[in-house]
């Protein structure tokens, strides 16, 4: 039980490119913003969409295949962990930030229905 207590997953789409980093020590990070949807009809009966943004920090192999495979509007499922952090802006003030740290990841398709063809080297596993 003691694996569940800071668990998240999400199911979404990519904002954007992940970025890609190398790390002076060689580790490999990259980051991302996901955006979920919840759809629920108000009062008057409307159908609602809310977006959330997620800030995502993907670690090695995990950050390599979102890079190679995923684009802006691709769509996937994370599981990891919520992180906290504060860092001090380019006024020096102190900034709050709520991160997933990925662990696993899950590519559900690609964006707009569009149809990529794929080698079978370029599988990751």
């Amino acid at each position: 039980m003691n694996a569940l207590r800071n668990k998240v997953q999400l199911i979404g789409r990519l904002g954007d490119k992940v970025e890609i980093k190398t790390l002076e020590s060689g580790k490999i990070m990259g980051k991302a913003s996901l955006a979920t949807n919840e759809v629920y009809r108000n009062a008057q009966g409307e159908k609602v969409t809310e977006t959330t943004w997620h800030n995502l920090v993907i670690w090695g192999k995990n950050a390599e295949i979102l890079d190679k495979y995923t684009d802006k509007g691709s769509e996937i499922a994370i599981e990891g962990k919520l992180t906290n952090r504060s860092y001090n802006d380019k006024n020096g003030e102190k900034r709050y930030i709520t991160e997933v740290v990925v662990n696993e990841i899950l590519l559900l398709g690609n964006p707009k229905g569009e149809k990529k063809e794929m080698a079978e080297s370029d599988l990751p596993f």
